[in-house]
């Protein structure tokens, strides 16, 4: 594996640096030390909710969290609804009775929750990592005031992704949660893009975690060679049931971010959840400075993340052309070792 490149992300190092600013995210609130100043002078208030844990998206907040924590008129409070959806909406509904200046909902559920409390309102809505804005109902004459970051994958590069390590693979496996739009709008274009190019696949959904190994055995049993789940939060909080389930069988897991392969999946072009930090950061620190939340579209990732996992294919009993590796970077080391945040 020494041949490979090691694993270097100077953003992953510049963006995690004043992480120790962060105080936690929790049931509770919790505001950020600061250590720089703002152009506007005033105090502001940004609440950033998101809707669960797992490495992505406490990644995002971090990283958020870390990069506001630099302007001394920018306090930010973190709330985490731990998968209770109606927990997300009463978080949401307290933070706009206490009139925070901006809110920065993470990922897709979190930022529809916002858009409907802040209805008629004006607090700008900053959302991280939505995959389909559009889709979403986050854009339009009625969305004004919302803008953020996507967390896009283009259809074409999960295929290639595939091809790149099996070339001769005969059927992907598709899997994703039915109520996360984000995920369910990644397969749909993966599935158009098979569909045009005569690929085959198999597809399987479930609605929580629970139904994940056996959605998995599923789609196994119908002869898929490889499996990927997009950017999904749920199959993402229980990635140890994915990856037991599939590497049992010798089938290599594809997934949308980085976090995913650090935590047991395969390979990835996907996210990184560091730059879609700092990109959202930027987006609300331009917006406490004073400028028009309708003067600021929506942007997508700006740099994609290729990884792999080493010690995955040792579990999987994967056997690559050593070129497959070439543009790819070591998160996690055959003997464990991961260099993810490092």
């Amino acid at each position: 594996m020494r041949k490979f490149k090691k694993f270097v992300s100077t953003a992953i190092i510049a963006a995690m640096a004043g992480t120790l600013c962060l105080t936690g995210c929790g049931s509770n609130s919790s505001s950020e030390s600061s250590t720089g100043s703002s152009k506007s002078g005033k105090q502001v208030t940004v609440a950033v909710v998101q809707p669960m844990s797992h490495t992505s998206l406490d990644q995002i907040r971090d990283t958020i969290t870390s990069e506001l924590g630099k302007d001394d008129n920018i306090k930010v409070v973190t709330d985490n609804a731990n998968g209770d959806t109606a927990a997300l909406s009463s978080i949401i509904e307290n933070y706009k009775s206490e009139g925070v200046d901006i809110v920065v909902p993470i990922a897709t559920s979190t930022a529809q929750t916002a858009k409907s409390v802040y209805d008629g309102e004006d607090t700008p809505i900053v959302f991280a990592a939505v995959s389909d804005p559009e889709a979403a109902g986050l854009t339009g004459e009625d969305c004004a005031n919302i803008t953020g970051v996507s967390n896009n994958i283009p259809a074409d590069e999960i295929v290639k992704l595939i091809a790149n390590f099996q070339p001769d693979y005969k059927k992907i496996g598709f899997l994703y949660t039915s109520s996360e739009t984000n995920s369910v709008s990644t397969i749909t274009a993966a599935k158009k893009y098979c569909d045009d190019n005569n690929i085959a696949y198999e597809e399987s959904s479930i609605s929580n975690v629970s139904e994940l190994q056996t959605a998995v055995e599923s789609l196994i049993s119908k002869g898929v060679d490889a499996l990927y789940t997009g950017n999904d939060n749920t199959i993402a909080s229980a990635m140890a049931t994915y990856t037991d389930a599939a590497y049992a069988k010798k089938v290599p897991i594809y997934c949308g971010a980085d976090s995913m392969v650090a935590d047991g999946g395969f390979a990835t072009v996907g996210v990184n959840y560091v730059q879609l930090g700092k990109q959202v950061a930027d987006m609300v620190e331009k917006i406490a400075n004073g400028e028009k939340v309708s003067d600021i579209p929506y942007e997508t990732i700006s740099d994609y993340a290729k990884y792999v996992n080493m010690q995955a294919v040792k579990q999987f009993g994967g056997n690559f052309d050593k070129k497959a590796f070439e543009e790819f970077d070591v998160l996690v080391e055959e003997d464990g070792t991961s260099h993810f945040n490092k």
